[in-house]
């Protein structure tokens, strides 16, 4: 799409509807184009090997499909597919006269302020919330189309194809937004654990469980309005859609533990295994988790060299690309981990806490700050620096409370990270005797 027909359609005068403003946003392979009460999506000129939209029948027919698709979650926003014609003066409007030169979906406007990306960066999304999107997912799992033809696509050699897939579209990105030796060690240990999981797989076909599932489940496609909407599922290659129900899960409690919120993501996984009677959901996400991080970094990755997308949000989505690969790479690894209490060691302000929040992130273990704990035991904000609780006193008062925090974790067969300086050898010698009184590495 050129330049003047993306300015055209930031025009009121385009719409079916009359409309005050249309703002276009931009995907890797989509415009959407929002007016006050509706969504038009037209699909980029674009062919990246696992879609193809590159004629206008194509992108015609992959319209039909996202309806179809997408009206089995939800039917009252997928309003149809409209045309996008030029009329002989020039001029272009949706469903008017001339020459078809492009189609679009057509979909209710959902309200911005209730996605559920926004409402998680907010800290709004509730445990009712995911209960009820829970739910809504089990249903549709339990519903979904399932063939013999579909069970082929969960099969060890089919997921193989499609991680090793992953990796050679990757490839072009290493030392750009993932480092050789993170993409190294996830190539292989995924090797790894497909051998190892054999007959986890397996298990998942006979039981059923490989299905026609949405393919793209995270918090960028769910709306928490008056109901749970799920929109945006995968329409161009049945290979992303037919797959185990443990992907779906797996993709939105990934993205959960993107945000910060494990709790959540805990909740989801166990409302969901209860809604669908799947006693080995558990087991089965693990395969998945590391798949889905990785596949969202490839995704923004792709952003990169996308002419259209300016430089800011290029050097934007290279940011969020590194972070999923480190949460990918985090998922490999802590298949491996055996329980380990980690401390920092380092004075104020190095940015040690940073590392530790992404340290943590990546291996999906509890974060035990002390500047944190020392505030909470004073009863002040943590956004506050607090006066005279730096005294000796309150430092042991402090390191104290936290290792009985790493003791109860650690005692649960957790690890557990504890940031804070630990400057004085007693403090060290102490959280040492604590790792090895639980059997830890430290």
């Amino acid at each position: 799409m050129d330049d003047l027909l993306i300015k055209a359609l930031l025009q009121p005068t385009p719409y079916e509807q009359p409309t005050t403003t249309v703002s276009l946003l931009q995907t890797h392979i989509s415009f959407i184009f929002l007016t006050d009460s509706h969504v038009y999506k037209i699909k980029k000129a674009v062919d990246f090997g696992f879609l193809d939209f590159t004629t206008l029948e194509k992108r015609r027919f992959y319209c039909f499909e996202e309806l179809r698709l997408n009206r089995r979650l939800s039917p009252d926003i997928y309003l149809g597919v409209v045309e996008l014609r030029r009329a002989p003066d020039g001029n272009v409007a949706f469903n008017g006269s001339g020459e078809v030169i492009e189609y679009a979906v057509k979909m209710l406007r959902l309200p911005g302020e209730r996605m559920m990306g926004r409402l998680l960066e907010e800290h709004r999304v509730t445990p009712a919330d995911i209960r009820a999107i829970a739910l809504q997912v089990a249903r549709f799992h339990g519903d979904a189309a399932r063939s013999p033809e579909i069970d082929r696509f969960g099969t060890v050699e089919m997921i193989r194809a499609n991680w090793n897939e992953n990796l050679r579209q990757v490839r072009p990105y290493i030392d750009r937004t993932i480092s050789p030796a993170a993409f190294s060690q996830i190539e292989a240990l995924m090797a790894t654990q497909l051998e190892e999981r054999g007959p986890l797989i397996n298990s998942r076909i006979t039981g059923g469980f490989i299905r026609e599932c949405d393919g793209d489940l995270h918090s960028e496609n769910i709306c928490l309005d008056s109901r749970v909407h799920i929109f945006d599922c995968i329409e161009f290659n049945e290979k992303f859609r037919y797959s185990d129900t443990a992907a779906d899960v797996a993709f939105l409690l990934m993205d959960l533990e993107n945000h910060g919120q494990r709790q959540l993501a805990e909740l989801f996984l166990a409302e969901y295994g209860a809604a669908s009677n799947d006693s080995a959901i558990v087991e089965a996400v693990q395969l998945y988790l590391p798949v889905r991080a990785f596949i969202r970094g490839k995704v923004e990755s792709f952003r990169l060299d996308d002419p259209a997308i300016s430089a800011a949000e290029k050097q934007a989505a290279a940011a969020r690309a590194g972070r999923f690969f480190r949460l990918a790479h985090g998922y490999v690894l802590r298949a491996k981990l055996p329980r380990s209490l980690f401390i920092t060691c380092a004075p104020t302000g190095c940015g040690k806490s940073a590392l530790a929040g992404e340290l943590s992130l990546m291996l999906g273990i509890a974060h035990v700050a002390t500047d944190i704990e020392r505030k909470r035991l004073a009863g002040i904000p943590s956004t506050e620096r607090g006066e005279n609780i730096y005294t000796r006193e309150w430092h042991q008062r402090t390191y104290d409370r936290v290792a009985e925090l790493a003791r109860e974790r650690l005692a649960g067969n957790e690890s557990v990270l504890v940031d804070g300086t630990f400057c004085r050898k007693n403090d060290r010698d102490s959280f040492a005797a604590l790792a090895r009184e639980s059997g830890s590495r430290l």
